[in-house]
């Protein structure tokens, strides 16, 4: 079998069939690959620098397509080599590394069809038979009556764990609720907010919070003395993790935090190579890792992963790109010996089911073991013409001179 096309599909389309996601972001954009082969076969992978970055994926695509068109070979690891070799300059971290991570898993998925078998099972093997499954939840609706709504609307879908965004967005002004100032004062508004879910969804519930400092300028940052405060008081509400306390900026820091947190210290989703973890690993940086398999790629998820379990810490898989991307995470996870809990886009969109069909399923807040060849990923030409790409759909966060349209 030898590769004959490589070509990337940008799409548009709603971001979710959740009101609580819509009504702060209507719509997103998403980035595929698609590998062809002589034998008949097509291989799908998915990079979440699509929901970002989308005009960047297909430069990086046309570049790395004359090394995979005619090669001597569709090993995933070798051809990944190959391309990360080629680009070392722009694909150590960053955009090109996150391109390169939707060419390898359609080729992971492209090896498992061939081979009749789920990517998991090429990965190293489905570790468990089912895992715990959260609604990622984004934001925090103001006010807070809509966040007891919310969280009863993914209780309902079936979830047993739910993540919200630390502080609160107003719904009607689609802008942040100004917290009290200082440590003290950002501590307070997630207890009130934390014991209200709690009093909501009972003791059995799984409850995750997600600061967002990584993407937070500088005045809306938590500094370390701020995220302590938070974390400590948050320590008797039995949180699973806590999401991005800090920004990305000094992993002595995080580590820092880790160390006196009560609260699992969850991170991770920004960094996009195995290296780029270890280098915050080997400093227990994080209590649970997130990689992300549509942003580093499957296989260096499960390095990840194989690293968490010998540092004594967690993975949960990061996953707010479209559907082959999530179907990117859930294999990595099922592979990884420290997996902790998924995560899944409650109420998802078009651009999520019609992608996975029913080769996602939830049962009792579990993700059951996907046992479809490849991915379980079908990229329809019906899905291509009723979701074409929008340019200036992307996602990012609002400075001057550019704000974010939907």
């Amino acid at each position: 079998m030898r590769i004959t096309e490589v070509g990337p599909v940008l799409l548009t389309g709603p971001s979710s069939n959740d009101p609580w996601i819509t009504f702060a972001k209507r719509l997103r954009t998403a980035a595929f690959v698609e590998i062809r082969t002589d034998a008949g076969l097509t291989g799908i992978g998915e990079t979440y620098a699509g929901y970002f970055g989308p005009e960047l994926v297909g430069p990086v695509v046309d570049y790395v397509r004359p090394i995979l068109v005619g090669a001597d070979t569709t090993d995933p690891r070798e051809l990944t080599a190959r391309m990360r070799r080629s680009l070392t300059y722009i694909a150590r971290v960053g955009a090109g590394a996150a391109v390169i991570s939707a060419v390898e898993a359609a080729l992971w998925d492209l090896a498992g069809k061939a081979e009749g078998v789920p990517v998991h099972q090429l990965l190293g093997g489905a570790r468990y038979d089912r895992l715990p499954a959260y609604a990622t939840g984004g934001p925090s609706p103001w006010p807070p009556e809509q966040l007891k709504r919310k969280l009863d609307r993914y209780l309902e879908l079936g979830f047993t764990a739910v993540k919200v965004a630390s502080g609160y967005l107003d719904q009607a002004a689609r802008t942040p609720v100004p917290s009290p100032r200082g440590p003290e004062g950002a501590a307070q508004v997630e207890v009130e907010k934390v014991e209200m879910l709690r009093a909501q969804a009972g003791p059995d519930v799984g409850i995750m919070l997600d600061g967002h400092m990584g993407h937070r300028g500088d005045r809306d940052r938590w500094d370390l003395t701020t995220a302590t405060a938070v974390l400590t008081a948050l320590g008797p509400y039995g949180l699973t993790f806590f999401e991005e306390p800090l920004p990305y900026l000094d992993p002595g820091e995080y580590a820092e935090l880790t160390r006196v947190s009560p609260v699992p210290v969850a991170g991770g989703e920004q960094l996009s190579s195995y290296d780029e973890f270890r280098l915050w690993m080997d400093r227990d940086a994080f209590a649970v890792a997130q990689p992300d398999a549509s942003w580093l790629g499957p296989s260096e998820f499960v390095d990840v992963g194989r690293l968490a379990a010998r540092r004594g810490a967690m993975v949960a898989s990061h996953a707010w790109s479209a559907g082959a991307g999530v179907m990117q995470n859930i294999h990595a996870a099922f592979a990884s010996p420290s997996a902790l809990i998924v995560e899944i886009p409650p109420d998802a969109g078009e651009l999520h089911t019609l992608l996975w069909g029913d080769n996602l399923v939830i049962e009792d807040g579990h993700v059951l073991r996907p046992d479809a060849p490849g991915l379980g990923v079908t990229l329809t030409d019906e899905v291509k013409e009723r979701f074409p790409f929008r340019p200036g759909m992307e996602e990012f966060a609002s400075v001057p001179g550019k704000r974010l349209r939907s």
